[in-house]
């Protein structure tokens, strides 16, 4: 593998396991779809398992239990199925032009990332530390609606349960976003040195 791209792998895979061994801990932990199931099977419930919403399971097959209380009115992590973009955006879209629409932006836009990256030298480290985990995030929450149609969030994150004062509802694949673009914005207010001049041509003594 390039070195210009050794970045770009290890941090997107680091970013996509983190995500997906979360959500799996989510599901088993916060719901009680894979009660019951042992080994390997609870990691192939896990990804066949239904869309609470629009697919209910039968009766007693599945129910999402109550949040835990990481830190009292402040974060909890709670189960929820986004079948929309960030802050359920388009969520009410009928599920196949949904499907289809957020296929291909997000396609449009993994390649879009890479392009960016490719284009960026080795001394621009943080933008490409940035592009790598907006890249990771970007293909954990596009493996979620590629197997099941939704997004897998939980992580919970409020102020006393206040009206208007509760963050939506995200996964790590949001938060390596978030920090990717806010790597964007701090590269971006950089003071950036002026190139050298060259050092002008001196004249020769006169004869």
């Amino acid at each position: 593998m390039k070195a210009s791209l050794r970045l770009l792998f290890l941090v997107a895979t680091t970013v996509l396991l983190a995500d997906q061994v979360t959500k799996y801990l989510a599901v088993s932990r916060l719901t009680d779809a894979l009660d019951g199931r042992e080994g390997l099977s609870r990691v192939t419930g896990y990804f066949t398992q239904h869309n609470l919403d629009n697919d209910p399971p039968p009766e007693g097959e599945r129910r999402v239990t109550r949040p835990y209380r990481f830190i009292e009115d402040y974060w909890h992590f709670r189960y929820v199925e986004n079948p929309g973009a960030a802050w359920g955006l388009f969520a009410n879209l009928p599920e196949g032009v949904r499907r289809v629409f957020f296929h291909v932006v997000s396609l449009a836009a993994l390649s879009f990332i890479f392009l960016m990256y490719r284009r960026t030298s080795m001394d621009q480290r943080l933008v490409r530390m940035a592009l790598a985990l907006i890249t990771g995030g970007a293909l954990g929450n596009f493996l979620d609606r590629l197997i099941r149609g939704y997004v897998i969030d939980f992580i919970d994150w409020h102020w006393r349960n206040q009206p208007g004062m509760r963050w939506p509802t995200f996964n790590v694949a949001d938060a390596a976003i978030c920090v990717g673009v806010a790597f964007m914005l701090l590269d971006s207010l950089r003071v950036r040195r002026p190139e050298p001049v060259g050092a002008p041509l001196t004249q020769s003594p006169n004869p």
